[in-house]
Parts: C-alpha cells; structure tokens; sequence
C-alpha cells in the first residue's frame, strides 16, 4: 500500500471519527459507542500497518545509510516480508557486495601496485598534480643517486641527480637512451596515469649498461679478432720475406742503405703486430683473482710511476690518504693498470704545470684522483667510456675502455666529471670487502 493511500485512509478514518464526536456532543446525535469504537480500532489499524510498511523501511534506509557511513561493507539488511521494503532491502544488499567486490579489487590492485613499486628493477619516479616529486622507489633512489626525502616535494628542475636535465627534456611518451660519464647506460621514458580522475606524471629508468656492454663487447670482440688474424698473418708473410731478402743481400755491393731501409720495414710491421696485439689484449682481461688488500698501499706501490711524470712536466702531487687502512677486495695486478691509465690521463689533461689530487676513504671505500687540467664538456663526458673513443689525436680509445672492463669485473662504480670548481675527479667507489 502507498503512503498516499495510507494518508488517504487515515485522514477518512480522523475525520469521521470527529465528525461522529460532534454529532454526539453538540448535535445531539445518538450516536452508538461502538461506532466509535470500531472507528478507533481501525485507526488504530491504519496506524499500525502505516508503521510496519511505511517506518519499518525508514528505519532500514536509516540503518543502512549508517554502515555506508561507516564503509561497513560486510554487513547486511534482512529482509522484513514486506514487498516495497525487501525491494529497497534487496538492492541495498546487492549494492554492498558490489562495493565490497571493488574495495576488495582495488585494494588488490593497491597491494600489486606497491609490490611491482617497491620490488622492481626499474627506477619510478611519480610526480603530483603540482609537477613535483611525490615518490620514488628503492631502484629509482639507487638508480638516480638520491633519497626519497631529498627529493620529495621539489620540482624536477630543483633536482640535482645526474639525470635531472635529461628527465625534464623528456616529451611525454617519449623513450631515450642516456649514456652518462660513470659509463652507465640508461633508458629513460616519460608516461602518465589516471587517478582519482586527474593525469599524474611519471618516469621509468631503466639500466641498460650491462645488456649494451655485453653487446658492445661481442662486436668489438669479433671485429678485432678478425683484424687480428688477418694483421699477423700478413706481418709474418712479409716480416719473414723482408728477413730473407735483408740476409740474402747482406754481402752484396752498395745494399747498405737498402737493407736499412728493409729493417725500417721489418720494425714498421713489428710496431704494426704490437698495435693490433694492444686492442686483442682488452678483450683477454682475465677475471680478477680478489686478494684482500689495503687500497692505500697499492697507490702508494705506484707512486714512483707518477711521480716520474709529474716531475718531468713540473706537476704538483698532493695525497690525501686515508690514516686508516682501506680494505677492499681487488686483483692488485689488473687494478695496478687501471691506475697507470688513470694516472696518466691525468697528467696529459694537465700538461705542463698544475696539480693532481690522490684521496682514499676508509669509510665507505672511495679512491680519487682530481687534476687541474682542461676539464670535460658535457659532450664529450657522454662518449668518454665508448670503445675506441680518444679525444687524443693520435689516441686509440683503449685505455679508458681497459679501465671501465676492470671496475666493472671489481663490480666498481665509477665516475669521471669536471666539477664546478675545475677539477676534473675520476671518482671509484668500491663494494664493501
């Protein structure tokens, strides 16, 4: 029954009743009791039945918008056995399973989501609807070189990490590779998602130095090895003809100078067999065999090699080791030709007249070697642990490309910049022995 009806009902039942009332008292109408009774009884009625299918819903409207309230989304409303209010009372329930089912969902997906964020190897940086940091994730923090609280709360461009200027030059869904001056490759993309109806920023780093390096070492590998043999076969073939022709000439009138010149030869191709036999030799690097050892005493069993140099280009040496030994675990012989190449670079940036800086640290174990020399634009920082490349002249692109090979079987990590003061830091943190 409808509430107008029960209105309708009601109101008829109230108004004879009275009007019954003043029949009898001011009319004077004989007017039975138990006509008043009955009109009673059936407001009396009419009021009950108004309560069971008109309040009796209300308070189940009532009791369900109070577990909304409360998100209570395991409970349920029973039904009472009256149509209008099992209706309401079905639906509601129906309702409450569906938020219960995308509550459940979503917070599934919470779960998911913080787990891929905390877990992956990928670094994820998130920006806020303000365009600033609002999280990042343990890789993101290891790959960029910062702290959550750091970083948090500042735009982009506020940053100071390395790969700052590259991220903010990303267009959005724009993928590129970054080579930085630690060596390291990475692959960086701009995306965004939908929360809470508004587009939220984010980036993904993802290193790729490993993966490239093996590549760049299997092509490298192979072009050498062919350069190589085809090389030596050809200097044998001809080294052994010239010897033959040098001998056989020795006791013949006016050969002298010929025969110098067939030696001139004969060293050109020996030089030529020694050069191709340099790059073979970096693709040879044999594992390295880990001695625990004090990283102070192997500078210093290298110092009369740059202190011979410096002296001859009148050179400042400054070391700054540390008072306490520096433990690391390293092959003292490869590690010795990483600082011969270090050393040396150091002093041809300088040339003539400046200072080279030699510093350890115990604490986290560092090594360093700063100098005044020219320094090195960004350009070039970006290309330096290529294979092959030299800003030198007459360079080969070997030494730095032995250095990267040898840290990165020590599992080193390693940077080579010039800062804002002009020094120019080969910086090379090593693993906790």
């Amino acid at each position: 029954m409808r509430v107008r009806t029960f209105l309708i009902v009601f109101t008829l039942l109230v108004v004879v009743g009275v009007a019954l009332l003043v029949c009898r008292m001011w009319l004077g109408v004989a007017v039975s009791d138990y006509v008043l009774l009955a009109d009673g009884v059936l407001l009396l009625g009419v009021l009950l039945l108004f309560r069971w299918q008109i309040v009796e819903p209300l308070h189940l409207m009532e009791t369900g918008m109070l577990l909304l309230r409360e998100q209570d989304f395991s409970s349920r409303l029973r039904r009472v056995g009256q149509t209008d209010a099992d209706n309401i009372v079905d639906v509601f329930n129906r309702m409450m399973d569906a938020l219960k089912a995308e509550r459940l969902h979503v917070r599934e997906q919470n779960q998911l989501f913080d787990l891929i964020f905390r877990s992956s190897p990928m670094g994820i940086l998130i920006l806020d609807l303000d365009r600033r940091v609002d999280s990042v994730n343990p890789s993101g923090e290891r790959l960029l070189g910062v702290s959550l609280e750091a970083v948090r709360g500042k735009r982009l461009d506020e940053c100071s990490f390395d790969l700052c200027e590259d991220l903010c030059s990303l267009a959005m869904d724009e993928v590129r590779t970054v080579r930085l001056t630690d060596s390291n490759i990475y692959r960086c993309s701009r995306q965004s998602f939908l929360n809470g109806g508004f587009r939220h920023t984010f980036y993904l780093v993802e290193l790729l130095t490993e993966e490239v390096s093996q590549a760049e070492r299997k092509a490298y590998e192979k072009v050498i090895r062919m350069i190589a043999h085809e090389v030596n076969n050809t200097v044998a073939g001809v080294t052994s003809t010239l010897d033959t022709l040098e001998t056989a000439m020795e006791d013949m009138p006016d050969s002298a100078e010929l025969c110098e010149l067939m030696r001139v030869c004969i060293e050109r191709c020996y030089n030529m067999g020694r050069f191709i036999t340099n790059f073979a030799d970096v693709v040879k690097i044999p594992d390295p065999i880990l001695v625990h050892s004090d990283l102070n005493e192997v500078v210093r069993v290298n110092m009369q090699f740059l202190e011979t140099m410096c002296g001859e280009r009148r050179i400042a040496l400054v070391m700054h080791l540390s008072p306490e030994p520096v433990w690391v675990d390293l092959d003292v012989v490869l590690f010795q030709q990483v600082l011969v190449n270090i050393f040396k670079n150091a002093v041809e940036s300088i040339g003539q007249e400046g200072t080279v800086y030699i510093r350890t640290s115990a604490g986290s174990p560092v090594l360093e070697v700063a100098d005044t020399g020219r320094g090195i634009d960004k350009e070039t920082a970006s290309k330096l642990f290529s294979p092959f490349f030299s800003t030198k002249p007459n360079g080969q692109g070997i030494g730095l490309m032995l250095v990267r090979e040898v840290l990165m079987k020590h599992h080193c990590t390693f940077s080579l910049r010039t800062g804002d003061d002009g020094l120019t830091r080969f910086t090379i943190h090593f693993p906790f022995p």
